[in-house]
């Protein structure tokens, strides 16, 4: 048993719950965005009713704040507030209001140059790729951190690590191979 005794507690590092929703799960091969730096990447869904998470979440990104003031302020005579800079905690009822996947719930947009582990209910790395998709459900530890590059300022989410609790209904549209050949009724086949 590892001994966590000495075990930092790191403010601006969050543990999701077990009902947040992977969505855009982007885990297993890192992906470059307008010829950046690839990354893995996704989207965390925290519902509003975890308000457990939702109370972590806005801890560490004050704390990442706080902790990142001097970055913030640069050149500038002072640090902007936290509400005039990038906030990665968003609301999917504002920001995806078309979107039943995002409704009453924050979004979260995670990643890291380096893969993520991935395990599953009792901790056990996921191997099988398939099982990890856009909708299923499970924790995510990430990290919360102060950036100001080319301008932009604000406080960023990194991607530790994931845990897959349960699967869920793939959003995107996308219907499995399972589903499509489902059905015994070859009709549509023969006509």
């Amino acid at each position: 048993m590892p001994n966590n005794t000495n075990k930092v507690n790191n403010p601006m590092k969050v543990i999701t719950g077990p009902d947040t929703r992977w969505s855009y799960a982007n885990v297993w091969e890192p992906k470059s965005i307008n010829g950046g730096t690839p990354k893995y990447s996704v989207s965390l869904i925290i519902p509003k009713s975890d308000t457990k998470a939702v109370a972590k979440l806005k801890a560490a990104i004050e704390a990442a704040y706080r902790e990142g003031e001097s970055k913030l302020k640069g050149n500038g005579k002072t640090v902007p507030p936290l509400a005039a800079i990038k906030n990665p905690l968003r609301d999917g009822d504002v920001e995806r209001p078309d979107d039943p996947a995002y409704a009453n719930a924050y979004f979260i947009n995670a990643n890291s140059t380096t893969a993520p582990g991935i395990v599953d209910a009792d901790r056990n790395p996921v191997i099988t790729r398939s099982e990890v998709y856009s909708g299923v459900y499970g924790r995510a530890s990430i990290n919360f951190y102060a950036f100001n590059s080319n301008g932009n300022k604000g406080i960023a989410c990194g991607l530790n690590n994931l845990q897959l609790i349960r699967a869920g209904e793939p959003l995107g549209g996308k219907t499995s191979a399972e589903n499509d050949f489902a059905s015994e009724n070859d009709d549509d086949f023969l006509n």
